[in-house]
């Protein structure tokens, strides 16, 4: 049996389509840098690579046909190399976007959906079959909250337009159909959940979830980029994000595609919440 080779196996959406490829017979390979200290589910093969040296992936592709690719990468600088490796292996490879690329402007409003942006047109000119995820806000982002929720109850950040937030088990869900099914290449799929949310509505409901009193307190950009930084996080990270987050329109963009694929409808963030309320509380 081919295999299949997932990157960002150990962060939120990369576990989730190991575990439910797993679930669903597929072998699967998981990329990571150091196969004796990932945590991966049972049954997962860790094998060694790194998306940032492109002459690591030869070994890591061998016998995998196919490939789930998040890009953990502010630029595209080695995506050409990195494709040119999987194409040598693969046939099909799924890549993980944002909903906020608009495919007829010439450049995008902010640096994270040009980065996709440039992605795409990347793996379009491929010689690999492809299939684009165009993911809205991703639930577990705002496990990045958990500190200030647990010990102050008020969320302090730059305030981001309103999107229709989407559970990662069901970006999960699409990632395995499009791996492990056929009539998905040349598709992209925007994927959103099933309701328009500000970051004051998902505070809002986390504290219904942990049964606390919680809320979201808009901070000054220089404010949030002075924590931030304090934090540790790389200043180009940093303005990268608040880029994002100036620049981001609000949407009223609700999809049935979840639905569509996967034949169950998108689970919503009260329920992501009370799935993970042992980390908010």
């Amino acid at each position: 049996m081919s295999e299949i080779l997932v990157t960002g196996a150990t962060g939120n959406v990369g576990r989730e389509v190991v575990a439910q490829l797993l679930a669903a017979g597929a072998a699967v390979r998981a990329l990571v840098r150091d196969p004796e200290s990932a945590d991966l589910p049972d049954g997962a093969k860790g094998v060694s690579g790194d998306l940032s040296r492109p002459d690591t992936l030869e070994g890591a592709l061998t016998g995998s046909e196919k490939v789930f690719l998040i890009w953990p990468f502010l630029t595209t600088e080695g995506a050409s190399a990195v494709l040119e490796a999987i194409a040598r292996r693969a046939r099909r490879i799924v890549y993980l976007s944002s909903s906020g690329v608009n495919e007829d402007a010439e450049r995008q409003t902010d640096p994270i959906n040009q980065l996709h942006a440039d992605m795409e047109r990347l793996i379009e000119k491929s010689s690999l079959e492809w299939t684009v995820l165009r993911s809205d806000t991703i639930a577990s982002n705002a496990r990045g909250w958990a500190e200030q929720i647990r010990t102050t109850q008020v969320v302090r950040g730059p305030d981001i337009a309103a999107t229709a937030v989407i559970h990662e088990r069901d970006v999960a869900a699409v990632a395995v159909r499009a791996l492990t099914d056929d009539g998905h290449a040349g598709l992209t799929h925007v994927l959103t959940g099933p309701q328009v949310l500000s970051r004051a509505d998902q505070v809002r409901t986390i504290g219904e979830a942990i049964g606390r009193a919680t809320r979201f307190e808009k901070v000054p950009l220089q404010v949030a980029r002075e924590q931030m930084l304090a934090d540790g996080r790389p200043p180009a990270l940093v303005e990268a994000l608040l880029a994002s987050a100036e620049a981001r329109r609000e949407s009223n963009l609700i999809t049935s595609t979840v639905e569509e694929i996967t034949g169950a409808t998108a689970r919503t963030f009260r329920s992501w919440a009370e799935e993970y309320v042992d980390d908010f509380r």
